[in-house]
């Protein structure tokens, strides 16, 4: 069984459906992470916080997010600190999962998750980023998730630094199959699919619950 823990349509394999709107669309039978992304909090629609909250109950929504910080959108910074917290306490509230989006506000995100006393697990999403920030991301507890970025040969060497019971893969937005995301990945440790996978398999029993896996 190969996860794909992040993903905006379904695809092959066990994978969880990201949705930043439409949450009505979702279909019973796939498991969902709900979140208001950055780049679309809309200052303006007083029932978006509300909507999100309705549909995360479902037993089907496994996550919460992604949601995070970015300081390259166009998105007041002020009021994505405050739908950030939101989602925090959401998760916190329903006991799901986390998956952050970051560009540029680490030291922020890393501050805020401590403030707000994050008590699930968190996953960052599309890691694309230094061996040092990979370390700080784990020795705080936190999971990280790679992409197709596994093929610049910099991530693949963070991917063989940190340890195996803190990551995950994903597809993303990118239309590439997570087959081919995990055998980069396996390239990159120069170990087996399966052996990989069944630790994935671990990793997200861990953090989502049996319940997923079946």
């Amino acid at each position: 069984m190969l996860i794909n823990v992040h993903t905006h349509k379904v695809t092959n394999g066990k994978c969880i459906v990201n949705l930043y709107r439409d949450f009505e669309k979702m279909e019973e039978h796939h498991f969902y992470s709900l979140g208001i992304h950055p780049w679309y909090i809309d200052a303006n629609d007083e029932v978006q916080l509300d909507r999100l909250k309705y549909f995360s109950v479902k037993e089907n929504v496994i996550a919460i997010g992604e949601t995070g910080l970015d300081k390259a959108c166009t998105t007041d910074f002020e009021l994505q600190q405050e739908r950030f917290i939101a989602q925090i306490h959401l998760a916190n509230e329903l006991k799901k999962p986390l998956i952050i989006h970051c560009v540029r506000a680490w030291s922020e995100i890393f501050q805020l998750l401590t403030t707000e006393n994050i008590s699930v697990p968190v996953i960052f999403h599309g890691f694309n980023k230094s061996i040092e920030l990979a370390r700080q991301v784990i020795e705080q507890g936190f999971y990280l998730s790679f992409g197709k970025a596994l093929q610049n040969n910099s991530i693949a060497e963070v991917l063989k630094d940190i340890p195996l019971e803190k990551c995950f893969f994903e597809t993303d937005v990118i239309d590439i199959p997570i087959d081919e995301i995990y055998q980069l990945a396996t390239n990159a440790l120069a170990t087996d699919i399966n052996l990989l996978s069944l630790q994935i398999q671990k990793n997200a029993e861990t953090v989502f619950g049996t319940s997923f896996l079946i």
